[in-house]
């Protein structure tokens, strides 16, 4: 099979490498779920996109969004069609993993103070030791005003991290399986080492108190607002060029803003669709799809009925005709191939670095344990349409059989009576705090949403 990268001679290579610089900017932009979300409504509103809470009537070729509570996102292109002919969807989650702090967090230890945190999705937390570390998120103050907070970003600022023990006293850490070499409760990141002036000679915690006092000053936030906050530690560092040749991008949360971007790209692009086209952008796919703004949430379900409502044709029987005769893509990343552990491959349904975008007609695990099944029929009129629009796809497994396995939201809208296949990008060190992914697969994976949202009936 011939890589993706035969298709662009050199004098057509720029079209990959420039559309590779926005998705960097983005994916260094968007960090958390707020970030990411904030970023997807600045360049829809760019595109000409409306917040559906302001508009009251909608036609043919009409742009808008509906915001989930600032994480996660539906954006539509109305159709040309009647709408109970269904949809064309691209659906991405915006979460990663990473390390969350605790509610009661701040603590000090023999002159070092110190956040707590419990991690968030699947992680091996060695990785995430010993590495420069930055704090993003929000705090909800009593007086109702959120305070964002980002540090470790600019060049000035400071970085913080997780430490790990020397070699030479790891004998009895070094006998661990790779999953208790680093415990969760152990990821404790330091924060400062400088304690309080004060003239009170029994005070405690003046390190702890120091911080405290840093915090007021630059944030005006209390110990207490700990509780009400959504802070969440993540690598410090750009998305950049991987690879003496540049045709990679390594950087934290390809899983999934890959996705995310390039269907984000795909319905900013979309003109005049036949059938009504449509981006979800969700939260807590790494824990399950659960809460309020994750996918199994009636947030879809109701910006659609709001959607049809505001094109004068809600019913709840046309609500299930418009999903029953939509077609979904569950745009999220695949295991691309790793040389050095090739053990953990059915060679012929392995997904490549450099081979366009990744069709998965199951995930799961263990016998396909909770997967979505993609139909035939679908897959061959994908087919049909991938082939047609010259886009370079390849299909995968997510490894050997009982090797492991993983889900994505795509049950959750099969749930709804749709046609849905897992599609994405294949990445290197998965849940890593850098990923690594193929430049060219990036592009092919916005031609592929593009032509999707065009072309799919």
């Amino acid at each position: 099979m011939k890589t993706a990268w035969e298709k662009y001679p050199n004098k057509k290579i720029n079209v990959v490498m420039d559309f590779s610089e926005g998705y960097k900017t983005y994916l260094s932009a968007s960090k958390t779920e707020r970030e990411a979300t904030k970023s997807a409504i600045a360049l829809a509103q760019a595109k000409g996109f409306k917040d559906a809470s302001k508009v009251k009537k909608l036609k043919a070729n009409d742009k808008v969004y509906f915001n989930n509570r600032d994480k996660g996102l539906c954006l539509f292109v109305v159709g040309s069609e009647d709408l109970t002919n269904g949809m064309n969807i691209l659906g991405a989650h915006i979460d990663s993993p990473r390390l969350d702090i605790k509610q009661r967090p701040l603590y000090e230890d023999q002159g070092l103070a110190l956040l707590d945190t419990h991690y968030y999705g699947g992680i091996k937390p060695y990785q995430w030791v010993a590495r420069p570390m930055a704090l993003h998120g929000v705090v909800c103050k009593k007086d109702g005003t959120k305070v964002d907070v980002v540090i470790g970003e600019k060049d000035d600022d400071p970085v913080v991290g997780i430490s790990d023990l020397l070699i030479h006293l790891a004998k009895d850490q070094m006998k661990k399986s790779g999953g208790e070499v680093v415990e969760g409760e152990d990821l404790n990141v330091l924060v400062g080492s400088i304690p309080l002036k004060s003239k009170d000679e029994d005070k405690k915690d003046l390190v702890k108190e120091n911080i405290l006092a840093y915090l007021k000053k630059a944030y005006g936030i209390q110990e207490d607002d700990f509780i009400s906050a959504e802070l969440e530690v993540v690598p410090a560092e750009k998305a950049r060029d991987f690879g003496l040749d540049r045709s990679m991008v390594m950087g934290y949360g390809h899983d999934d803003r890959i996705c995310a971007y390039t269907s984000l790209m795909a319905i900013l692009d979309i003109d005049k669709p036949k059938r009504t086209a449509c981006c979800i952008l969700v939260d807590k796919e790494e824990i399950g799809s659960v809460g309020s703004s994750g996918m199994q949430s009636r947030f879809f379900e109701n910006a659609i009925v709001e959607l049809m409502d505001k094109c004068g044709v809600y019913s709840e029987l046309n609500l299930r005709r418009l999903l029953s005769n939509s077609y979904m893509l569950s745009s999220d990343v695949s295991a691309g191939y790793d040389p050095n552990y090739p053990q953990v491959n059915e060679m012929k349904n392995t997904a490549f670095l450099g081979k366009g975008i990744v069709f998965n007609k199951y995930t799961g695990s263990r016998g396909k344990s909770g997967c979505n099944d993609a139909h035939p029929e679908f897959i061959a009129k994908l087919r049909k349409v991938m082939d047609e629009g010259d886009i370079a796809w390849q299909t995968a497994e997510l490894g050997k059989v009982n090797q492991g396995g993983g889900g994505t939201i795509a049950y959750i809208l099969a749930n709804l009576d749709m046609q849905v296949i897992d599609a994405g990008i294949a990445v290197q060190n998965m849940h890593a705090p850098s990923e690594v992914a193929s430049k060219v697969d990036i592009y092919e994976a916005y031609r592929a949403y593009l032509q999707f949202l065009k072309d799919m009936a």
